[in-house]
C-alpha cells in the first residue's frame, strides 16, 4: 500500500491515472477515493478538486446508466473530510464532517435515488425470503419485517459515513508512511471529543430514533466519529501497555460481527469524553515513576 501512495504522489499523470481507474468501480473505488484524499491533503484543495472533477466522470455513468450512486458519494464524501482536515489540521473535525456528509447522502438517496432504492429493496426482500424459506424448513414458519426505503436511504447514508472516514484514514496513514513516519499512530491515538460533542450526537442520534423504526438507521450516522474515537482509545491502550494486539484483532473482528460489540464502543467513546481514561492512564504512569525512582533512591541510600 506505501508502494501504491508513493505512485500517486510521483505526478500528476500518476495520481489521475489511480484516481479515475478505481473510480467507476463499486470494488475499487475507495482506492480512488483515498488518492484523491491524499493529493489534498499533501498537495492543497486545488489538486485535490481538479483529481475529484474527472473521478466522478466514470462515477456519475455508472450512476446514470445502472442507478448506482455508491462510488459516487464515496469521492465526494471523502474528498469533504479532506478539505475539512487540510483547512481545520484538526483529525477530530474531519472524522465529525462525516456526520453531514452521511446526513446529506441519505437525503439524496431518499429524493434521487428511487432506482436505486427499488433495487436494494428488491435485494432485502428475495435475501430475508430465502431466510424465511430455511428457517421454515428447520422449525416453524417465520415473517422477517421487510425494510422500507427511508431506511435503506439512512443505512446507505450510514455506510457512506463510515467508507469515507476509512478512506480518509488510509489517505492520512499513507501520508505519514511516506512524510511522516509514525505520525498516523500518535494522531489517531489522541483522537477524543469533548462531552459537548459527544452528548450533542448522542442527544440527535436518540432523537432520530424517537422519530420512529424508520429513522433509526440514519441514527448509526451520528455514531460514525464516535465509533472512530473509540477504536481510538482501545488503540491508545494497547499502545500504553505495550502489547494486547490480538486484543485489537477479536475487537475488530467483533465489531464486523456483532451489533453490541458496536454499540460497546460507541459508549466507550462517549465515557471517554467524560473521563478522560488517557489522562488518567499518564498520571498513573507517571506516579507509578515516581515512586521507582523514590525506591531507587533509598535503595542506593542503603
Amino acid at each position: 500500500m506505501k508502494g501504491l501512495a508513493s505512485f500517486i504522489m510521483r505526478g500528476r499523470l500518476q495520481a489521475l491515472l489511480v484516481a479515475v481507474a478505481g473510480s467507476g468501480s463499486l470494488l475499487f473505488c475507495w482506492i480512488s477515493a483515498a488518492a484523491i484524499a491524499l493529493v489534498a491533503l499533501r498537495r492543497g484543495p486545488g489538486q485535490g478538486l481538479w483529481l475529484l472533477l474527472w473521478a466522478v466522470l466514470p462515477a456519475a455513468v455508472l450512476m446514470v446508466v445502472f442507478g448506482d450512486s455508491g462510488p459516487f458519494a464515496l469521492l465526494l464524501g471523502t474528498t469533504a473530510l479532506a478539505l475539512v482536515l487540510r483547512v481545520t489540521v484538526s483529525l477530530p473535525l474531519a472524522l465529525l464532517a462525516s456526520v453531514p456528509v452521511g446526513l446529506l447522502t441519505g437525503l439524496a438517496i431518499a429524493v434521487f435515488g428511487g432506482e436505486l432504492l427499488a433495487q436494494m429493496l428488491v435485494f432485502f426482500d428475495q435475501f430475508l425470503a430465502g431466510l424465511e424459506q430455511q428457517m421454515a424448513a428447520e422449525s416453524a414458519a417465520v415473517t422477517l419485517p421487510r425494510p422500507t426505503a427511508t431506511q435503506v436511504a439512512g443505512m446507505l447514508g450510514a455506510a457512506n459515513a463510515m467508507l469515507s472516514v476509512l478512506c480518509l484514514l488510509l489517505a492520512r496513514w499513507w501520508q505519514a508512511a511516506l512524510y511522516n513516519p509514525g505520525g498516523f499512530g500518535s494522531e489517531f491515538r489522541a483522537l477524543y471529543y469533548p462531552p459537548v460533542v459527544s452528548t450533542l450526537l448522542v442527544v440527535v442520534a436518540a432523537a432520530l430514533v424517537a422519530l420512529g423504526a424508520e429513522f433509526r438507521p440514519w441514527a448509526a450516522v451520528c455514531a460514525v466519529p464516535l465509533t472512530a474515537a473509540g477504536l481510538a482509545l482501545a488503540h491508545a491502550r494497547v499502545a500504553e501497555r505495550g502489547r494486547g494486539g490480538g486484543l485489537l484483532t477479536a475487537l475488530y473482528v467483533g465489531w464486523l460481527l456483532v451489533d453490541l460489540v458496536k454499540l460497546m464502543v460507541v459508549l466507550l467513546a462517549v465515557v471517554d469524553s467524560w473521563w478522560g481514561f488517557r489522562q488518567r492512564w499518564a498520571a498513573a504512569a507517571a506516579g507509578k515513576e515516581v515512586s521507582r525512582r523514590d525506591e531507587d533512591d533509598r535503595d542506593n541510600r542503603h
